[in-house]
């Protein structure tokens, strides 16, 4: 009998054809398990710089117990924001050319905050691309409210926001809410726009003068208000009674506005006590959020004061 011949040792399981299918089919089998999907490390950065970009801050940016810092950039939302107070961190600049920069490199000199010079490149990277104009602020980790904490005085008005996924759009809507007299912006938790550089961007600085409240869940919040006493109006194409006709207003009042294109969620819409609307005898089929609130805002607050 011919005697065999030895293979050879043992290879290590990850040097074998199957490993990794094996791993790949244990990953998958525990995302199935678990509802979490699973991506390779390329799709892992990738994914992770998309949302970065999509939050406002620069790529790559990592969390620290939940937060970052976020940059704003631009000559004008920069000496606003400064002007207004907003707990910027750090300035960078490339040259002090312009009137605006030379003010907000006092302010901020005023106020201790650092001043870094930097070149174009660099401002580039820190940014993401953005158009900063030659200068960035980098600003705290923005602190929401409590929900509850807006209801100040005997009759506050409130502004909550229902579906609203652009932080400018956001901004816009807090910058109506501060000029109008509101009590404070109260935005959900979850799929959501946040306080982002773009917010305080559009907000033109009055974030930093208007308290913004994060509620788990929108409807449970709009609830405790209405059992607060107070009266919540969502605006709708569909409602049936004018922002310039709601007397009630005058008193404890939410008004809730909604997404551009889907408007209020069918929750928040049949949790509201009235749906109001915004006449429109020309062409335009809706408005822009952030425009919407302010037309709706001005009627309520000329109620409120007639």
């Amino acid at each position: 009998m011919a005697k065999r011949k030895g293979k050879g040792p043992t290879p290590k399981a990850e040097d074998r054809h199957w490993h990794g299918k094996r791993q790949k089919a244990r990953a998958v089998k525990s995302a199935k398990r678990t509802g979490t999907p699973t991506m390779g490390p390329g799709a892992r950065a990738k994914a992770a710089e998309g949302g970065d970009r999509a939050r406002g801050r620069p790529a790559g940016a990592r969390r620290s117990n939940g937060e970052v810092p976020e940059l704003l950039t631009g000559r004008n939302p920069v000496v606003e924001a400064l002007r207004a107070g907003v707990p910027g961190t750090t300035l960078y600049v490339m040259s002090d050319t312009d009137d605006r920069v030379r003010e907000s490199i006092q302010l901020a000199a005023d106020r201790r905050i650092p001043l870094l010079e930097t070149g174009k490149n660099e401002l580039d990277r820190l940014t993401d691309g953005a158009v900063h104009q030659g200068i960035a602020l980098q600003v705290k980790p923005y602190r929401y409210a409590h929900p509850d904490d807006l209801l100040t005085g005997a009759a506050p008005l409130i502004v909550a926001v229902d579906g609203i996924t652009d932080p400018r759009n956001l901004g816009a809507i807090v910058r109506s809410a501060a000029a109008f007299g509101a009590a404070g912006v109260v935005v959900p938790e979850r799929r959501a726009a946040g306080i982002n550089a773009g917010a305080w961007k559009s907000s033109a600085g009055t974030l930093a003068t208007i308290p913004v409240a994060q509620a788990t869940n929108l409807t449970r919040q709009l609830k405790a208000y209405q059992k607060a006493g107070c009266f919540v109006a969502g605006l709708d194409a569909l409602g049936g009674v004018t922002v310039a006709d709601l007397d009630i207003a005058s008193g404890p009042f939410v008004l809730v506005v909604g997404s551009e294109g889907k408007g209020l969620g069918r929750l928040v819409a049949d949790t509201c006590d009235m749906l109001v609307t915004i006449p429109m005898p020309g062409q335009a089929e809706s408005l822009n959020a952030g425009v919407a609130a302010g037309i709706a805002l001005y009627e309520v607050s000329r109620l409120r004061t007639a």
